[in-house]
């Protein structure tokens, strides 16, 4: 479903946007009831009908105005339970207001339609939720959609939302955006607000948009991070700097992933991006280093201690051993590892000078199966981890945009901008997304 409609088309209404939206997340036979915790079946058609009537009455209309939108269910929506997708906060308090980004999205216009389904808590990139259930991949149903924004990956790639808004601790928007087939955005890290959500790491926790399109996961962070969005500085890939990181990243990558990514290279090559292989000193430093363990843990168990003691029984085992893991962790060791970590971002922000993006697959695998996930979940969720937790520590600004040709397995592109470069590095990714169209004599 595109928000975009061609020139000389007549543009679908709110109503009819929101209306497909629904019905697709309330078919029997699709993933709507395992995507959404809720939906908003009676608010959203209103206030897509109120869109179309401002149209009607020739008023100026919001920049978002009747784009369905799906919010992940760690948001903040004012008079509702805020989940985070475990049944450990069942007993919690409504919220008393609006996230700041629930509230921007409103005041832009967009059509909220529901709260999609999660990873408890944030706290896993494989995607399962054996208490509301799992979204199941939209390329393959017997195989899982990544997390922790399972649900907001399915409800874009399935039709049932135009963008979403998850968030990414150490990949959780990427890794389903990737295995989705769907592009998904992690901005620098306080380009958009946190507050109103439920943190897993607050040093390292983002919120952003996944979407069909650059272009339209664009308009969603202008209004998330409450920015005018600067003129396009970059219109193709002529000349475009692309460093590939030798090592780690490129090591034992799926045969469908390697095919995908050598494509994605020579069309770029082809169209005149200058594709550079190089080591990158400090994200082998990252990777070999302990750090994101010792801030995420830490920093998760400091908020969850206090809910853990009264409400243990209702958490999924699998993440309360993660997060009870973190009560072990020194003081001192958290301490050094904040220290680390400036460092290190100092250090890739110098590597990263002359490069306008380093690009890699976001993931080395396809998406695994159910049963292989669940029988190896510890197994899966470290290789899904690999490719896109150094550039969280990093805060780098990164977008995972699909690769894969028609009908194959989803594959996702990485593009890795400087912190704070957030609107460039847009620019370049629709440029690359545009020049891997092009597909004559491939």
């Amino acid at each position: 479903m595109e928000v975009m409609v061609r020139s000389g088309a007549r543009r679908p209404s709110s109503v009819e946007l929101v209306g497909q939206c629904l019905a697709r997340a309330a078919d029997p036979a699709g993933e709507g009831a395992r995507t959404f915790i809720s939906t908003y079946t009676a608010t959203a058609p209103a206030v897509a009908a109120a869109i179309d009537a401002l149209r009607t009455l020739g008023h100026a209309v919001a920049p978002l105005a009747g784009m369905p939108v799906s919010i992940k269910d760690l948001l903040d929506v004012e008079g509702e339970v805020t989940r985070a997708g475990s049944r450990a906060l069942d007993d919690a308090a409504p919220a008393s207001a609006d996230a700041p980004v629930v509230r921007r999205l409103k005041g832009a216009g967009a059509v909220l339609v529901g709260r999609t389904n999660m990873t408890p808590f944030a706290y896993s990139l494989v995607g399962l939720n054996e208490q509301f259930d799992t979204p199941a991949n939209p390329w393959d149903r017997s195989r899982i959609p990544g997390g922790s924004s399972s649900g907001a990956a399915v409800s874009v790639a399935d039709g049932m939302a135009v963008a979403a808004v998850g968030s990414d601790t150490v990949g959780s928007i990427r890794v389903p955006a990737a295995l989705c087939g769907v592009v998904g955005l992690k901005p620098t890290q306080r380009r958009v607000p946190l507050a109103g959500s439920i943190p897993l790491s607050t040093s390292l926790d983002t919120i952003g948009p996944l979407a069909r399109t650059v272009e339209d996961c664009a308009r969603v962070l202008a209004v998330l991070a409450a920015e005018d969005r600067p003129a396009r500085r970059r219109q193709d890939v002529m000349g475009a700097r692309l460093v590939v990181p030798t090592g780690a990243c490129l090591d034992g990558l799926d045969r469908d992933v390697a095919r995908a990514f050598e494509r994605a290279l020579r069309l770029l090559a082809r169209q005149g991006a200058m594709v550079i292989e190089r080591q990158v000193a400090t994200l082998r430093q990252v990777q070999e280093a302990d750090i994101i363990r010792v801030i995420q843990g830490a920093e998760a168990f400091a908020w969850h201690a206090g809910l853990l003691e009264r409400r243990s029984e209702h958490y999924d085992p699998r993440i309360r051993a993660r997060i009870e893991a973190g009560r072990r962790i020194e003081a001192a060791a958290y301490v050094a590892a904040l220290g680390r970590r400036a460092a290190l971002m100092a250090a890739f922000d110098a590597e990263l000078a002359n490069a306008d993006a380093l690009v890699l697959p976001t993931v080395p695998t396809i998406a695994p199966t159910f049963v292989e996930a669940r029988e190896q979940e510890d197994a899966v969720r470290t290789r899904l981890l690999r490719n896109v937790a150094p550039f969280s520590l990093l805060d780098c600004c990164v977008l995972s945009l699909p690769i894969h040709e028609s009908g194959s397995a989803p594959v996702g592109l990485s593009v890795v901008g400087r912190r704070g470069d957030d609107w460039l590095l847009l620019d370049l990714a629709a440029a690359i997304e545009a020049a891997l169209d092009f597909t004559e004599g491939d």
